[in-house]
């Protein structure tokens, strides 16, 4: 069984469903286009995050594409702190068929801190309904950790390794000074956080090298042995990463590694998600 624990999928810019920005992905990757490459490298099912990006809190078209094929997707919705009817928001999203989370984008210039009575109505009605929180803090760190220390008994899971992630290739090592995995020590101090796990998602675009981007193994390996693999969630975070890699070439490094036995590679790339959403794919599973 392999999940994909972070896709987006989504319509074409049209006026029937516009986007709020327009970000370098392909112009559609619909639900059924993403059935296709999931369909092709054998993943079984797929979270399916409503794009913040495109649709911001709108994730009519989630709801759609899950309705379309639930026993491949389940589907997250970012929630807004400044709704101050955002209990009722996820209140009703727990009856939405296919609903396994809910998602906070604190990044930077959302201009959330931890404190914000918005942040606490959020984390307060995920307990109340079951729900995991996704938290997107990959430029805002601190406050992501702040955010889960003030809610020790609220599930997080840590999107993208907690690691800013680029959109474009990035350039090889002679040629450039950006160092990926900066924010490394921060996230491996986050693993002794009970309450949260972590995406291993868009792992693949923060290599320096080409295919099959061996250099992601090494600090990698200090994420599983911080986190215990049972806590770690991989993911493509496809289209978001499509401009940096395809979907096959971000889901063949995890599966035809020697860096992982076969137990190990199966919480990595299914068990440990099912578990963190209480969600597996299959015909029933809407």
């Amino acid at each position: 069984m392999i999940i994909d624990s972070q896709v987006h999928a989504y319509e074409a810019n049209t006026a029937k469903r516009p986007w709020y920005s327009v970000p370098n992905w392909p112009a559609h990757v619909t639900g059924e286009e993403m059935v296709a490459a999931m369909d092709e490298v054998g993943v079984d099912g797929a979270i399916f995050i409503s794009a913040f990006s495109l649709y911001r809190f709108d994730a009519s078209y989630a709801v759609e594409a899950q309705r379309a094929h639930p026993g491949r997707f389940a589907i997250v919705k970012p929630v807004d702190p400044d709704n101050p009817d955002v209990a009722d928001v996820v209140a009703e999203w727990k009856q939405t068929p296919g609903a396994v989370g809910i998602r906070i984008m604190l990044t930077k210039e959302s201009g959330w801190a931890p404190g914000h009575p918005g942040l606490d109505r959020i984390a307060r009605a995920a307990i109340s309904h079951d729900f995991p929180v996704n938290l997107h803090c990959w430029d805002n760190l601190d406050n992501g950790i702040a955010l889960i220390d003030r809610h020790p008994d609220t599930r997080f899971i840590l999107d993208h390794l907690g690691i800013l992630q680029p959109r474009v290739p990035p350039a090889p090592p002679e040629a450039s000074q950006w160092s990926p995995w900066a924010a490394l020590p921060k996230v491996l101090e986050l693993a002794k956080r009970p309450n949260a796990v972590i995406k291993v998602s868009g792992a693949c675009t923060l290599s320096k090298e080409p295919y099959p981007f061996a250099d992601i193994w090494d600090p990698l390996a200090r994420v599983f042995d911080a986190w215990g693999i049972d806590r770690c969630l991989w993911g493509t975070d496809w289209t978001r990463a499509a401009a940096v890699v395809g979907y096959a070439q971000a889901t063949e490094p995890f599966r035809l590694t020697s860096r992982l036995s076969e137990s190990e590679r199966a919480l990595l790339m299914g068990g440990a998600c099912a578990k963190a959403y209480g969600w597996k794919p299959g015909k029933d599973a809407g």
